[in-house]
Order: C-alpha cells, then structure tokens, then sequence
C-alpha cells in the first residue's frame, strides 16, 4: 500500500515536472523575439556582427533617437489614417451591426452574408482595381485614400462583430422605445449606442490594431513620405548597401508604442466586451 502511493505520488510529481518543462521551453520561444528585437536596439554597429542573441555590452540609445527622426512624419500618417479608419469603420459597422439584428427585413440574411464574404476576399487579388479607383477619385497617395480603402475592408468584420453583439441586447427594450415614439435611428443612438461602449472597445481595438500594422496597401496606396503609414517606413528603415537592424528594431519597437497605450486606457471596456461575447457564447 505505501509503496503503490508512493509511486502515484513520484509519478505526480514527474507529470507536474514534465508540464513546467514544457511551459518554460514555451515561454522561451515567446520571449526570445521580444529579446531580440530589444537586444538588437540598443547595440551599436560593431556589436551586430556579435548577432541578435548576445547580450548587449555598450548600451546606446542612438538608434531610437535615429529611427524617431526617419519615422516620426510616417508615425503621425499612421495615426491619422488609423484613427479615422477606425472610427468609420466602427460607426458604419455598428449601424449595419444594429440593422441586421434587430431590424428585420426581406432579403437580410442574404445581404448580412454577402457583407461578411467580403472579409474572405485577400487583398492581393482587388490592388490593381483599387489603386485603379483609387487614382480616379484623386485620392491616391492622400490620407483619404488609406481612409476610405481600411473603412470599406474593415466593414465585414465590423459589422459581424456589432451584430453578434447587439444579438446579446433584449430586444424589447428597442420594441418598447419604438411603441414610446423613436423611430429605429433614435433608438440605436439614444438606447443601443451607449449600452455598445463595451461591443466599441472589443472592434476598436481590433481595428486599430489590424490597421496600424497593416503594410500591403500603405505599401500600394502611397508615395514617399507625405502619407506613407509607419509599416512602409520601417520596412524601408533596414537600409540599401548595409543592413541596419538596430535602427530597424528600434523603429518597431517605437511602433508599438501607441498600441499598447490603446490597450491600457480600454482595458476595463475590452474586457467587459469580452466578457459579455463569452456570456453569450
């Protein structure tokens, strides 16, 4: 009897071994980019022949300070076109969100399905008919085009998102607005929007995120610096002749920056947005 416990217990703690060994490797292999790229930012150019995994031995700070000065006018487009890109999509998307589930009508559900296919189209396969449109409105290489071109692609997924979540919305409360006097349009923004703020976060995030280091149609869309987005640059950060990683890193690591500050200040609203798609799920 001792003996049999002891070896369930020996075979436990081999178990419990085993799973941490194979967390440890696993959080290795997460981190070690991050270190990397961190590692490669602060070496100087003697130091990159050492490679990205060494440990820095002169720190410098110069490579920020270097990619900041290449990249700060692209960091500014980035922000504007991200910005505003973010805010129609997620307006439009919670329009069209609240339309498809709580307004019913001949032909939605063929139409919701023909919006949401749009997310499944790869951008490659539409660049020579964008940039196309795009040039003939006058809005190539403008704010407006980037702005425009991320509204219309983030629509699907916008409005997928919004639907789902008004789903979660009783639907009595908007019959019983309607029966007091608002018309559809006076119950989505005086009842639907301000319980959504929670729905807003989850897509604004995610818009944000998904624009911002969006790279092929910045890439397309764009010429030189007036309204290049910050991906286009940093790509262009890593030189010609001589590969500059270090001022490359230092540029994505400074690209990070705003994301991360978005996160921080909706973190309570993305979780409760999460939260709330979880309940429902």
């Amino acid at each position: 009897m001792i003996s049999s416990s002891l070896f369930a217990r020996r075979t436990r703690l081999s178990s419990i071994t085993l799973v941490y060994i194979v967390l440890v490797v696993a959080a290795v292999f997460y981190v070690l980019p991050i270190y990397t790229a961190v590692n490669t930012s602060l070496k100087n150019s003697k130091e990159l022949m050492w490679g990205p995994v060494s440990l820095v031995h002169r720190p410098t700070l110069s490579n920020y300070v270097q990619a900041f000065g290449i990249i700060k006018r692209p960091m500014w487009n980035s922000v504007v076109i991200t910005v505003f890109a973010t805010i129609f999509s997620s307006i439009l998307g919670a329009i069209s969100g609240f339309g498809f589930s709580k307004l019913r009508f001949k032909g939605s559900n063929a139409i919701f399905l023909a919006i949401v296919l749009g997310f499944y189209i790869a951008p490659q396969s539409i660049l020579i008919p964008l940039v196309r449109f795009i040039g003939k409105i006058g809005l190539y290489n403008t704010y407006g085009g980037l702005i425009l071109t991320h509204t219309a692609y983030g629509m699907p997924i916008t409005t997928l998102l919004f639907k789902n979540f008004f789903e979660t919305l009783p639907t009595e409360v908007i019959e019983s607005a309607q029966i007091d006097g608002c018309s559809s349009i006076m119950a989505f923004f005086r009842i639907a929007l301000p319980l959504s703020l929670p729905g807003f976060a989850v897509v604004a995030i995610f818009q944000f995120t998904n624009i911002w280091n969006e790279y092929l149609f910045g890439l397309i869309l764009t010429r030189g610096v007036d309204s290049q987005p910050l991906t286009v640059a940093i790509a262009n950060l890593k030189g010609t002749t001589v590969a500059s990683w270090n001022v490359q890193m230092a540029g994505v690591l400074l690209s990070v920056l705003p994301v991360l500050i978005m996160y921080v200040l909706f973190l309570k609203l993305i979780v409760k947005g999460l939260l709330m798609g979880s309940v429902k799920g």
